[in-house]
């Protein structure tokens, strides 16, 4: 906690604001299948044959327990928790405040057919007054069907708890997210681990990864990948184009807010990665994804830049 205080990037939060690209309802009507839109840290909007499905939904100002402390977004998200369309299906990967807002699932309820967790976080949503059955909790490796799309609890390593008594008495998973025409593989928090290349195995390949890239630390490796660890997670999947979350929207550890990116950029090109990362608000086509820009760069506009970023640390070693 110290280090937080004494520690931190001169460069933890952006020289000017992010300004995201405006979404509206007019927008997600007319946008085709197979469309996806990133709204904010690991909040992701999926448009796929014909359902929505949105990830992690974090609207709130801050992850946080409290609304007057703690991380405190960078953006507003590009469109408003009351535009959204009739939700088809809700992932929520685990329960840690950066990926569950209690606010935004209960404004999400009314419009939300089915709410789809790991163990143990559905009970947390009916405490809230999710009715449970708008929740179905699965294990890794089961799945279910929701509409058109099939979608299947996979392992992740990482932990639970939003208290200083509750630690790890949810599961914690990442998912994949089938449709008719597409394979996408979500994350949620993960360390790296071999469980990666089984997943690849067993479901890949995909045809996009979302893969968590940011509020790392060799303090924490074991449970938050670096972004040589994202990428090599991305190859164990069989992955075809990846897409970096977990930035650009809270200060969540002591690297500066725009190196997740950059750094995942320069692995990505040194390895022949294709590599996506759409300014939230942007639809991305997942069968066909065109290539994006660096947007963070824009909101660095005018701010003296760091020496290079040094990090020879070689991709893990994989069997």
């Amino acid at each position: 906690m110290l280090r937080f205080f004494t520690d931190k990037s001169p460069q933890a939060v952006p020289a000017q604001p992010i300004q995201p690209l405006p979404l509206s309802p007019a927008d997600l009507a007319a946008a085709p299948d197979h469309s996806l839109w990133r709204l904010g840290h690991s909040t992701v909007l999926f448009k796929l044959d014909g359902a929505f499905l949105l990830t992690d939904p974090v609207f709130g100002q801050r992850a946080s327990p409290f609304s007057f402390i703690g991380p405190k977004r960078f953006h507003a998200p590009p469109i408003a928790l009351d535009d959204l369309p009739p939700l088809d299906v809700v992932i929520i990967s685990h329960d840690h405040y950066d990926h569950l807002d209690r606010s935004t699932v209960i404004a999400l309820q009314q419009r939300t057919k089915l709410f789809i967790t790991p163990l143990g976080v559905g009970q947390r949503l009916q405490d809230w007054g999710i009715p449970a059955d708008k929740i179905h909790q699965l294990d890794w490796w089961q799945g279910v069907t929701a509409g058109p799309l099939h979608i299947t609890a996979t392992p992740a390593q990482h932990f639970s708890g939003r208290g200083l008594r509750d630690g790890n008495r949810t599961l914690w998973a990442s998912w994949v997210i089938g449709s008719s025409q597409s394979r996408v593989f979500f994350s949620g928090d993960s360390g790296y681990f071999d469980g990666f290349r089984q997943i690849g195995l067993r479901h890949g390949p995909f045809d996009l990864t979302l893969l968590e890239n940011g509020a790392y630390n060799e303090d924490w490796a074991d449970v938050h990948m670096h972004p040589e660890q994202t990428l090599q997670a991305h190859l164990d999947l069989r992955g075809e184009v990846l897409i970096p979350i977990h930035n650009g929207t809270f200060d969540l550890a002591l690297h500066g807010w725009t190196e997740p990116l950059e750094r995942i950029s320069t692995l990505a090109a040194r390895h022949a990665v294709s590599l996506r990362t759409p300014r939230f608000g942007e639809r991305l086509d997942i069968l066909h994804p065109a290539q994006t820009q660096p947007w963070w760069r824009q909101s660095e506009a005018g701010r003296p830049r760091l020496g290079a970023i040094a990090h020879p640390d070689p991709l893990p070693e994989t069997d």
